[in-house]
């Protein structure tokens, strides 16, 4: 059997789930299904097929880098991660991959994005293997879901004649269609949901991009070959990417290729592309309500209610998805759900900051909460894991008192270091160079009151830092 090395897309922004999604934390990381995260769960996914020789390959930005890293190791993979300097799309992106992929013996590539649902894990891994030896005959292998509805958010692929050895040729590739198109679509019978899943060999790959794109490829090779390696993470050079055309593989070459192979998938799928899908995640009650965490509907119905924090009440109202976090509240009708975008965009050219973080923001040491802010004075909850320190820095507007709540912290302020346990506390004057680390086997939790005439994260100058963030620059 050929080796199998799957490549996880995992840029992307998932703007149509704000405000759980954002930018800076966006729905591959989001933990949406049963406390785990789409990411984590395409990589337990692909895990049993992939090659442990040769592991798996993550495709992301470096703003999300840490965010990848932590989900890699938590599902025990081996693998590398390549970090896009500039996002170009998927062409680019899968580009990367597939010139970084090993490329000794029969072996294939799987390209899968990192924020669908798939169920059956089982059932997808069939899939794939069945389709193996298309693959090996040279063929670009895309997967087809069954469709259940005439569904206006996807893709369709069009059907032609089934192949001897499994799947069928590609008559056609069609956009996103509207709703009678749709129902005439799924009435024909012959047509699948693109999935935007992939299986072929490097060399198939790398022959479509000369032959469709070879403007993408090249920008590629020459950002490969001035590549920067740094433990997992590979750094593609900037310039070479920055001119390269942002195209998705389907319109490069997929819907141009001669030699495109579908195979069928008759399982539960979802990409989780609007809140109407994470929607359906979620078993309805009587009233066609579906509601997750401290929700309510009263004399409602049809609504879908997200409240992990507080307690939410819809009442007397139909087709409505309410969404709360800590920050930010959406209400919307469900048929607006594909407008949420724009909603961000709107927020963005605002400059509102809920458009792209959250209260809660990942760092690689742990995360801090952004609990309350005033005009001279901001109060963060922050969580450090074992052994885990922040970056040696120092702030030129603001002063900061750190009180422990949890665990044990080792202070370095100034020449001096120290430890502090629960319910100690200290101050560490503007301008001082410091640094927060926890030494015990357990979190360290402490809350930081910080008072001065400018509280942004740019007023963080760091000196050293034990995860390669470049000194000088923000970021903790």
């Amino acid at each position: 059997m050929a080796s199998i090395q799957p490549v996880i897309l995992c840029g992307g922004s998932g703007t149509r789930l704000w405000p759980l999604s954002r930018k800076a934390f966006p729905k591959q990381f989001v933990p949406l299904v049963d406390g785990r995260s789409l990411l984590s769960l395409t990589l337990q996914r692909v895990g049993s097929l992939a090659d442990p020789e040769i592991g798996v390959i993550c495709v992301g930005s470096e703003e999300h880098r840490f965010l990848v890293q932590e989900t890699l190791t938590a599902t025990q993979l081996t693998g590398s991660i390549i970090l896009e300097p500039v996002a170009r799309n998927t062409a680019a992106a899968m580009t990367l991959a597939a010139l970084a992929a090993h490329t000794g013996g029969e072996h294939v590539l799987l390209f899968c994005p990192s924020d669908h649902h798939i169920p059956d894990a089982s059932a997808f891994g069939r899939m794939v293997r069945e389709a193996v030896p298309a693959a090996l005959e040279g063929a670009i292998v895309t997967f087809g879901v069954q469709p259940t509805f005439p569904s206006t958010a996807y893709g369709y692929i069009k059907k032609g004649q089934p192949r001897e050895n499994g799947g069928h040729t590609v008559r056609q590739f069609l956009e996103k269609p509207d709703a009678s198109s749709a129902e005439q679509l799924i009435l024909g019978g012959d047509v699948l949901w693109n999935a935007g899943i992939f299986l072929c060999t490097p060399a198939a790959f790398l022959e479509g991009m000369a032959q469709h794109a070879p403007d993408i490829l090249a920008s590629c090779r020459v950002a490969m070959a001035e590549a920067k390696v740094d433990g997992s993470f590979r750094r593609p050079a900037a310039e070479p990417l920055q001119p390269c055309r942002s195209q998705s593989i389907d319109y490069a070459v997929i819907e141009r290729h001669p030699n495109v192979v579908v195979y069928p998938f008759s399982g539960a799928w979802s990409d989780v592309g609007s809140w109407n899908a994470v929607a359906q995640m979620s078993a309805a009650d009587a009233d066609g309500n579906r509601v997750e965490g401290r929700g309510y509907a009263v004399a409602a119905r049809n609504n879908f209610i997200h409240a992990p924090h507080r307690c939410v009440v819809a009442l007397g109202v139909d087709d409505l998805l309410i969404v709360d976090t800590p920050d930010a509240v959406l209400v919307t009708r469900r048929d607006a759900a594909e407008q949420v975008k724009d909603v961000v965009a709107e927020l963005e050219r605002r400059g509102s900051p809920e458009a792209v973080s959250h209260r809660k923001v990942a760092r690689p040491w742990g995360f801090y909460d952004s609990i309350e802010a005033g005009e001279r004075f901001q109060v963060k909850r922050i969580v450090v894991k074992p052994l885990a320190s922040l970056s040696l820095q120092l702030h030129y507007h603001r002063a900061e008192h750190w009180v422990v709540v949890r665990g044990t912290a080792e202070v370095t302020r100034g020449a001096e270091t120290f430890l502090l346990t629960e319910n100690q506390s200290t101050y560490i004057p503007l301008g001082e160079v410091h640094r927060l680390r926890n030494p015990g086997k357990t979190p360290l939790e402490m809350i930081e009151v910080q008072s001065g005439s400018y509280l942004g994260e740019d007023d963080i100058v760091r000196v050293e830092d034990d995860y390669g963030r470049t000194p000088g620059r923000r970021d903790g």
